[in-house]
């Protein structure tokens, strides 16, 4: 644990000594905040919830987290620094961990600088804050998935574009499998269990499920498999760079 918490601070130190850190977060809020008010019209809404705050989560994270994400690895690889990060007393697996963590503490700073929502629909109604805490747990988990997606494609490649492209269209995969267009598209010509299948593998699917206040076993141990998944990839990935 002593060597990823080593990472981790050498890698927020690396984001917040660049404008990387400060550009996600004030971006991240400016839309957040432009969406929530001018696209979903919140107020004009007249409900005190936070369903048009989380609702273009999915597709904020699409463009924002692999923005974060695809100098991970990339740069390590551009830089030369990754032979001499794989020759310190750590394994593949704890810079891994870390770097990711550092990511993500990020992505959670942004989340959590947006507790002035919170404050006003508290103050214009009486919102069900228990849904909104679980939302907040499933908006992180959501970033959590697509960061690990970026963190793989940004081992695979030392172009920041590249990796940034790739992790973009893998996440896009992700939401269209359970985005209500694309499965209503489905349901015309493929059989439900079919549909329920792929729409089983959407982030959309499980972070909707989540935004009803219910934290279910299911939704979480699938963004935990893809984030998983990914890390572990993202291992294989760095341990063949090492041996070659």
């Amino acid at each position: 644990m002593k060597e990823i918490l080593i990472i981790a601070k050498r890698e927020l130190r690396g984001y917040f000594s660049s404008p990387v850190a400060f550009v996600f977060i004030v971006i991240f809020l400016l839309l957040s905040g432009f969406f929530t008010f001018m696209m979903a019209n919140f107020f004009e809404r007249g409900e005190a919830n936070l369903q048009s705050f989380f609702m273009w989560h999915p597709w904020l994270y699409l463009f924002l987290v692999p923005a974060v994400g695809m100098r991970m690895w990339s740069d390590e690889r551009r830089l030369g620094t990754i032979e001499l990060l794989l020759t310190m007393p750590v394994t593949p697996w704890q810079a891994i961990v870390g770097k990711f963590l550092a990511s993500w503490l990020i992505i959670g700073l942004a989340l959590l600088l947006t507790f002035p929502l919170v404050i006003t629909v508290n103050y214009l109604g009486n919102p069900d804050n228990g849904v909104i805490f679980a939302s907040y747990i499933g908006s992180l988990l959501m970033a959590g998935a697509y960061l690990a997606i970026s963190a793989m494609t940004s081992a695979m490649t030392r172009n920041q574009v590249v990796s940034f492209i790739v992790s973009v269209v893998l996440s896009l995969f992700l939401i269209l499998a359970g985005w209500p267009p694309v499965t209503n598209l489905l349901v015309s010509w493929a059989q439900p269990w079919l549909v329920d299948g792929i729409a089983a593998f959407s982030v959309m699917t499980h972070f909707d499920s989540i935004q009803k206040g219910v934290l279910d076993s299911r939704d979480l141990l699938y963004f935990l498999s893809v984030m998983g998944f990914s890390l572990f990839t993202t291992s294989v990935i760095i341990r063949a760079h090492r041996a070659g």
